[in-house]
């Protein structure tokens, strides 16, 4: 799936093409998405021009400007989910679809925002004129590389919390986009160990797990600006990025730090993988 560093180095691939553009044509080959596809898609896209795009926790943000023809809603925003399998691509006027490309949206430049997802898991949708009352967004923590998020935030809200750190930081109420492998990474970093109760961290060492999942995301996303293929005429597929990984996937094997065996164990239904050395 998408992570948060994935679907950040989409939006700053495509944005350029995209930006400011008028659309005019919108092609719906399959409409049966996790969310079918709105039937007013068209109607409103056509005409209108496309704003900055933006992102919110896994979520890309597609503002429109002049929504076609709804005079009483002159602006929407697009809320775009990539699912499981889901990217958004760049293709040119004359580029073939693919098998499994979904929905283009087509812009007076020649370029093309083509949805292709294998496994239909994504959806593009409507978001709520306001945002904090969009029950898929209402419920969102901070973005892990804003200002909001720090050793103070984790700290309060964890206090007398029983649940283990790790699967407390892949909460999507305390911070958005520490998924299993930038949270494991987050952990290493910050020598703690995943199995240790929230309630139990103290203030200093949240400081140092809020710097380091926004170390790791950082990374990450630097990296995906590298490594990802290009976004123009559809070549390749957005992966997880070729990071060297210090714990998450390299169990059995010795710690890069310390030479301990990295352990595997489950937590929240997810495997962890940490330094019984390192993390304490």
């Amino acid at each position: 799936m998408p992570e948060l560093p994935e679907v950040e180095t989409t939006r700053r691939g495509i944005a350029p093409y995209i930006e400011d553009q008028e659309i005019t044509e919108v092609l719906v080959r399959q409409p049966r998405l996790r969310v079918p596809v709105p039937d007013d898609l068209t109607e409103r896209l056509v005409g209108a021009r496309i704003g900055l795009l933006r992102r919110r926790a896994k979520y890309l943000q597609i503002p429109i400007q002049g929504a076609g023809t709804f005079a009483d809603r002159p602006n929407a925003t697009l809320l775009w989910h990539l699912g499981m399998s889901g990217s958004l691509r760049i293709a040119q006027v004359g580029d073939l679809p693919k098998k499994h490309d979904h929905v283009d949206v087509v812009t007076a430049s020649g370029y093309i925002l083509r949805y292709h997802d294998p496994r239909r898991f994504g959806f593009v949708d409507w978001q709520s004129d306001d945002e904090s009352q969009d029950k898929r967004l209402a419920h969102l923590g901070p973005e892990p590389l804003s200002d909001a998020f720090n050793g103070k935030w984790l700290h309060t809200l964890s206090r007398n919390k029983r649940v283990a750190v790790k699967p407390f930081l892949m909460d999507n109420r305390v911070v958005v986009g520490a998924g299993n492998i930038y949270a494991a990474e987050a952990l290493f970093m910050a020598g703690i160990d995943p199995r240790r109760a929230a309630g139990r961290i103290s203030r200093a060492r949240y400081d140092a797990l809020a710097l380091a999942v926004k170390e790791v995301l950082a990374a990450a996303i630097t990296q995906g600006g590298t490594t990802l293929r290009d976004f123009v005429s559809g070549q390749g597929e957005p992966g997880y990025f070729a990071q060297r990984l210090n714990v998450y996937g390299r169990h059995g094997q010795p710690c890069l730090r310390c030479g301990a065996e990295l352990r595997r164990i489950t937590l929240g239904q997810r495997a962890s993988v940490f330094c019984p050395g390192c993390q304490r």
